[in-house]
């Protein structure tokens, strides 16, 4: 099963879009967590054990990992996820992009040592930096367009030919690199209006949407400008507002309150 089907069945098995960011920030954990040798994998772990009945998939971001030398946690991690939870799809949120040749590492390192299901690049160089990850056919690669953060603003929406270049990414992806179906889009929550024209130009391809919950993203609008004809085609990602719902012993249960609250604001969104 390709990365896309997965997420397909996922969206219909789950009735979500909820996409759970595993972004572990050891200063948060609770205090019982703090103390064990390996508290990035137990947090997280438990997080997925909390969230899993809510999530269409989880989006581990590898940098709260490498910069604190638990890049054997986060392996374990996806690994946990694929063994108890074999239908949800992992994105490793790692936004790579690179010349042809380290590419193929990166995409080694996405696929063959974390064994994601799918990666975020970065497609700022071009369709060359984009190909070695689509060697993996049965996996997906994610680009960025519209991004969440304000600094979008100073590259993105420069305009090329008469249009944004946010939005030649997206007709990059839809079109020409998008070879074996494998391709899907970063666009932010907090940008309505071009999740709107990033789907009028891409159809059915995925978006993942980062932005709601600690950032602020309006569901309602997210979930009218992106979802699909059948109130599909996202992963609206949360992950602070999520993980961290408590800094206490607790932050089980509040994480899965934070999670069915936002998985059930999104299908009321859809009309479900």
């Amino acid at each position: 099963m390709t990365f896309i089907e997965k997420l397909k069945n996922r969206w219909i098995e789950s009735q979500s879009l909820l996409c759970v960011g595993l972004d572990p920030d050891k200063n948060r954990f609770p205090d019982s967590i703090k103390e064990k040798k390996d508290c990035y994998y137990e947090f997280c772990t438990a997080i997925v054990d909390a969230t899993a009945s809510f999530a269409c998939a989880f989006k581990p971001q590898i940098a709260y990992f490498a910069s604190c030398g638990a890049e054997a946690e986060l392996k374990a991690i996806i690994e946990y996820i694929h063994q108890h939870y074999p239908s949800i799809p992992v994105v490793l949120d790692s936004k790579r992009g690179d010349i042809g040749s380290t590419a193929k590492h990166y995409a080694k390192e996405a696929f063959v040592r974390y064994a994601a299901d799918a990666v975020t690049l970065s497609p700022y160089m071009g369709f060359d930096s984009v190909q070695p990850y689509l060697e993996y056919e049965d996996r997906g690669a994610i680009l960025l367009c519209r991004t969440s953060n304000p600094g979008g603003n100073d590259i993105q929406m420069l305009k090329v030919d008469g249009k944004p270049i946010y939005q030649r990414v997206a007709e990059l992806a839809a079109g020409p690199w998008n070879l074996n179906g494998q391709l899907g889009l970063v666009v932010g929550a907090t940008y309505p209006n071009e999740i709107a024209a990033v789907r009028s130009i891409v159809g059915d391809l995925p978006l993942l949407v980062p932005g709601v919950g600690a950032q602020g993203g309006d569901i309602q609008a997210c979930v009218n400008a992106g979802a699909t004809t059948d109130k599909c085609g996202m992963m609206i990602n949360s992950s602070r507002a999520i993980l961290y719902a408590s800094k206490n012993e607790d932050f089980k249960e509040a994480a899965a309150r934070v999670a069915k609250e936002t998985r059930d604001k999104i299908n009321q969104a859809r009309g479900l």
